[in-house]
């Protein structure tokens, strides 16, 4: 048996870690944020001024827009993953372990180690126009070169990577639901689907807000799926970011975009949160009240 002492140590050394290698360059980025930032140069000089015209400019109707935009297709693509994904959840969650059910989840866990360079591109030519992109345009009735053909392309994206995230996550979540719940509501007289929605899913309602929150954040902090699939016409924050860093050397700018959308994604995640425990402990008492 370690002593208290080794165990203290044992775990405060990985915390010191991540502190110094997550908090430390976030201060770094927050302080520099806050600097005057002179055209022509690459970052703000360590003796800048400081200022808030970093901050202002965030609240302009071009930077709104983009945020607005990020944050619209980053939902619509995580509610429309966290739908689509919840079916094949809770079958592979209810299904006995045979092969079958072994191979689905292999198959999940294995799609979380593709190349994301390859499935981008793998999307790129498969809904291009050698693809079947002509066909999906007819279907939504839009251009191939339009603004609204590029969003639903970034959202197909976006789906193609959370959708095995979100399915894994619900697994687990479906698997800790006695299913006798389901079976005494049905000899009760409930139907399959009545019983599933007023008792099975209210059950695991925080497994599946836990799985938006997780797909929606890594549709905020995608990068690599709007610049290639939204093909110019569909600017996230995060490309922003990456254009004040890379291309414009305004670092001030592009830190105060990153901590902006840090305070958002955190505040996005502590409401859905809260809600989350509001509707867990509600549907709680309600069965507990029948």
């Amino acid at each position: 048996m370690l002593s208290a002492r080794w165990r203290l140590a044992i775990i405060s050394l990985p915390v010191l870690f991540y502190m110094v290698i997550f908090l430390l360059p976030l201060f770094v980025t927050a302080q520099e944020s806050l600097r005057t930032f002179v055209p022509g140069r690459v970052g703000a000089t360590a003796d800048a001024p400081f200022t808030w015209d970093n901050y202002r400019q965030i609240f302009e109707p071009a930077y709104l827009i983009y945020l607005w935009q990020t944050l619209r297709l980053s939902f619509l693509a995580a509610f429309g993953t966290v739908a689509l994904s919840y079916p094949v959840a809770h079958h592979l969650a209810r299904r006995q372990p045979d092969i079958v059910r072994k191979m689905a989840i292999a198959g999940l866990v294995l799609l979380l180690f593709l190349s994301g360079l390859a499935k981008i591109y793998a999307l790129m030519i498969a809904l291009g126009p050698i693809g079947f992109g002509r066909q999906l345009a007819f279907l939504v009735n839009a251009p191939m070169s339009s603004r609204e053909m590029a969003e639903l392309l970034v959202m197909l994206g976006l789906f193609s990577f959370a959708f095995p995230v979100s399915c894994l996550m619900l697994v687990a979540s479906i698997q800790d639901i006695n299913p006798r719940y389901l079976e005494a509501a049905m000899s009760l007289g409930a139907n399959a689907t009545s019983a599933h929605l007023k008792v099975v899913l209210p059950l695991c309602l925080p497994g599946v807000l836990s799985a938006f929150l997780v797909v929606f954040t890594l549709g905020l902090s995608a990068f690599i799926i709007p610049l290639l699939l939204g093909r110019g016409k569909v600017t996230f924050v995060t490309t922003l970011i990456y254009n004040r860093f890379s291309n414009m050397g305004n670092f001030p700018s592009g830190a105060a975009l990153s901590i902006a959308m840090l305070v958002i994604s955190l505040v996005i995640v502590f409401l859905i949160g809260f809600v989350a425990r509001r509707l867990a402990s509600r549907a709680f008492a309600v069965e507990q009240g029948r």
